[in-house]
């Protein structure tokens, strides 16, 4: 797969032969559940930006792509990506409009757990400033900046599909800056889905609970419960997920699924455990 692509003379949401792909930005595009994600969608004849902070596993996730079925040369876009320093977000949406004319979905799934276990008067700011900047103030300088390519291209419009959480409803113990990044989440949902209304952008959020990837890998071997103790928990496969957010993704604009929530089936997350 190219690491980048900028011929878009082929006008907006077209590949060089000129068969017609939506374009999506997903974020957090080297691992978990944003490759699940960008892999499900390429195979489905989207074409991609995968951004992340390191360029060898984004390109680890195109090399999958690659291998997959219904592979396109010309549909991959990997940038090197903070979504916390606006300058790299900037360059981001630059590179995808340059290179595949148009935005049709940011997937915003770029996210950390930041340090785990911490009790809230142990946590050191720096630590809670580094999950704020990732989950929520990255969130919001992705979707102003697709607000802004879908408010002013043509035809005008496209999706935003914030990765919210399980937390976003109930948090874990010595969670309190992802839990509150996940809850602040929400309300970003929740406005720019209004403000969205009038240039037929539409935004949902899913909220996931234990997908199994590396970063959720702690779940089955024991996990701090709200009782005090350790226990296991169930995963779901997160292909499961990235089915779900193509279904979300493919929707007509005059359709939307606003919250989403896909789980483990018995994970302790309904009733009291």
């Amino acid at each position: 797969m190219n690491a980048e692509r900028t011929d878009a003379s082929n006008g907006p949401g077209t590949t060089p032969s000129g068969a017609s792909s939506k374009v999506a930005v997903v974020t957090g595009a080297g691992s978990g559940i944003g490759r699940s994600v960008a892999l499900e969608l390429l195979a489905s004849g989207w074409s991609v930006a995968l951004a992340g902070r390191r360029t060898e596993t984004l390109e680890e996730t195109a090399a999958l792509a690659a291998a997959g079925p219904g592979a396109r040369d010309d549909a991959v876009l990997c940038v090197r990506t903070d979504v916390s320093r606006p300058e790299d977000v900037t360059a981001l949406f630059s590179r995808v409009v340059a290179g595949f004319g148009r935005l049709d979905l940011l997937f915003n799934n770029a996210g950390t757990f930041g340090p785990g276990g911490v009790p809230v008067e142990e946590l050191p700011y720096d630590a809670w400033r580094h999950v704020v900047d990732t989950n929520l103030n990255g969130a919001f300088l992705c979707a102003q900046a697709a607000f802004r390519q879908m408010k002013e291209q043509d035809p005008q419009g496209g999706r935003i599909i914030n990765n919210g959480s399980i937390s976003a409803h109930a948090p874990r113990p010595n969670s309190v800056a992802y839990t509150a990044t996940k809850h602040a989440l929400t309300g970003l949902t929740k406005s720019l889905s209004l403000d969205g209304r009038p240039y037929r952008i539409a935004v949902g959020q899913i909220d996931i609970g234990n997908a199994a990837t590396d970063m959720t890998a702690r779940m089955q071997s024991g996990i701090l419960q709200a009782n005090g103790q350790l226990a296991s928990e169930p995963v779901m496969d997160v292909t499961d997920v990235a089915r779900t957010v193509r279904h979300m993704a493919e929707l007509p604009l005059e359709a939307n699924v606003q919250f989403a929530t896909v789980l483990a089936t018995n994970m302790p997350y309904v009733g009291r455990g």
